[in-house]
Formats: structure tokens, C-alpha cells, sequence
């Protein structure tokens, strides 16, 4: 069986997929790996990625095209999404990139990331959703909201800017957040949600990506994480709520040691949660369905699948 590759290049964080596809045309995951690199540190404010997050992230993708080269991957996908959008500095990343690892780096559109997360949710819970599928996706500088329906038609799509990095740089300023910076961000993710249509009758919301796997995995202590335990769960609102209030009100050091949280992601999580629950809330939902398969998926059909060239 053929193998192929994607590297996702978010703005907090670097994600791997090496997958094996089969006669059939489906996809196995071989190996998966993720990094928190914070290529999106400061970019809210400077509008430029800082050289100490171009940096860790490089050696990370340098390592990453790496391993899926050793494990026969005959290509490797690599898109990068908000921050290296955002940044003046963007055709240095990609310079750098195409130098140090040997990969060409897509920067996608936040309609593309949009249509990707889409792609790889449909696959996986289309069969089990009585109406339209919503996706939900948390990055570290935006946010997507995707409307689909089960025949995997996409019927609206939109990238905020607001992420888990972006909100946490611009509204909070003291460590456990105050409540005024709660106020504040809370305030400015209500105000940016109201742009949402309503969503279509029986609709059902799944998450993806790192914020969403990490609070589930959080509200249930799985540690060390496991995808097969994440995968296709539910967080209510009342147990996001509940999630939120404790996140907010916890110190840096006692959010890194919670069982099921990532360490390197824990100074952003309260915002991350907070995104989460106040995005349920704007849709008129009472739950949010997990998903540990985001773009990556998505961009591996789109590049490697039936029909598509594996140039």
C-alpha cells in the first residue's frame, strides 16, 4: 500500500499524519505526531512571526518531513493556516521551509482550512449525524466555522480571527485571569459570533483540533492521551461551563499538571475554552461532539486520494 504525509502548520502548533492508503482508497494512520511551536506568538501585535517561533517551528517540520520520509511516505502535504496568512514575514517561513526540510508550504486560505476540517469531519460522522453536520474548528489565531450538510455540501464557511494565542495575547494580563479580562474576552467573542447565521434545524456541532481534544481530555483525566478515547465524545455546556469557570481561576503551574492537559498549551487553554463554549452558545446548542481528526485529514484526501495527484 502506497503511504503519504501532511504536515498541518497551525499558528500554536505542528501536526503530522503519515497514512497508509488502501486498495479501497481509505486511509490508515501509520504514525501521528503534534508539537506546540507557537508559530503565531506576537503576530496579533506585531503582524510578524517572531524569530523565536519561526525557529522551533522549522526544526520541528525539519524532523517531521523527516520521519514520514523514513516511514516511505512517497508525499508529503504542508500547509500552514493564520499566523504565516497574518505575517509580513510569511515568504521568509516558507524560504526557510523549502531550505531546511525540503517541503513546499502551502498557505491556505481560511476557506480552504474551512473546506479541509469539513472534509475530514464528514468522513468520519456523517453516518451517525440525523441532520446537518456544523464543524467547529479552534486554532491558535482563528477561528472556522463550517455549515454542511450530510452529502457533504458546504453551505456557509467563515474564519474569525480569534483563537486561543490571539485572545490570550490581546485580553489577558495576569495569571489566573481576572475576571475584567474574562469580561473582555467574553465580550469580544460575543460581539464577533453575532455575525453566525443561525445554524439549520437538527444540526449537530463537532470540534476539532487541539483546544477541543484538550478539554475533553481534561474534563475526563485521560492521561497520557489516547485519540481512540477522544474521538467521537460530547462535552456539554454545562460541563464546558463548569471547564471554563475552573480553567479561568487556576494558576499557570496547576493547569500544567491537570491530568489530559498539554503543558505548553495551558497558558492559552483558559481562552481556548472559553472560545469553545461562548461558539455553542452563539449556535443555540447545548453540546459539542469531539473529533482528533482536523485538517490533517482532510488535506491528506484532498492531496493523496482517489482522483487527486500525489505530485
Amino acid at each position: 500500500m502506497s503511504r503519504f504525509a501532511t504536515i498541518d502548520v497551525g499558528s500554536n502548533s505542528v501536526l503530522l499524519l503519515v497514512a497508509e492508503r488502501t486498495p479501497e482508497g481509505r486511509f490508515e494512520a501509520v504514525r501521528e505526531r503534534a508539537e506546540i511551536t507557537r508559530l503565531g506568538r506576537g503576530v496579533d501585535a506585531t503582524r510578524k512571526l517572531s524569530a523565536e517561533g519561526m525557529e522551533a517551528t522549522l526544526q520541528v517540520l525539519e524532523s517531521f518531513a523527516r520521519e514520514a520520509r523514513e516511514l516511505g511516505a512517497e508525499g508529503i502535504a504542508v500547509s500552514a493556516t493564520s499566523a504565516a496568512r497574518d505575517a509580513e514575514n510569511g515568504a521568509e517561513f516558507l524560504a526557510a521551509a523549502k531550505a531546511r526540510a525540503n517541503v513546499t508550504v502551502e498557505i491556505i486560505s481560511g476557506a480552504m482550512e474551512a473546506e479541509l476540517s469539513f472534509a475530514a469531519v464528514h468522513s468520519d460522522f456523517a453516518s451517525d449525524a440525523a441532520g446537518p453536520l456544523l464543524v467547529l474548528d479552534i486554532g491558535g489565531g482563528s477561528t472556522e466555522f463550517i455549515y454542511g450538510n450530510r452529502g457533504g455540501h458546504v453551505d456557509f464557511r467563515h474564519s474569525f480571527d480569534v483563537g486561543a494565542v490571539r485572545m490570550t495575547e490581546r485580553f489577558v494580563g495576569a495569571d489566573p485571569m481576572t475576571s475584567e479580562d474574562r469580561a473582555r474576552v467574553e465580550a469580544h467573542l460575543r460581539d464577533t459570533f453575532r455575525a453566525l447565521p443561525a445554524p439549520p434545524p437538527g444540526a449537530a456541532l463537532v470540534g476539532v483540533a487541539g483546544t477541543v481534544t484538550t478539554l475533553y481530555a481534561v474534563q475526563h483525566a485521560i492521561h497520557p492521551y489516547v485519540a481512540e478515547q477522544v474521538h467521537g465524545g460530547t462535552l456539554s455546556v454545562g460541563q464546558l461551563s463548569a471547564l471554563a469557570d475552573r480553567l479561568c481561576a487556576m494558576p499557570l503551574e496547576a493547569r500544567r499538571a491537570l491530568p489530559g492537559m498539554q503543558p505548553k498549551r495551558a497558558d492559552v487553554i483558559p481562552a481556548g475554552a472559553l472560545i469553545l463554549l461562548e461558539s455553542v452558545k452563539a449556535l443555540g446548542l447545548d453540546a459539542c461532539r469531539v473529533s482528533d481528526r482536523g485538517l490533517r485529514w482532510g488535506l491528506l484526501a484532498h492531496r493523496f486520494g482517489a482522483g487527486a495527484t500525489s505530485s
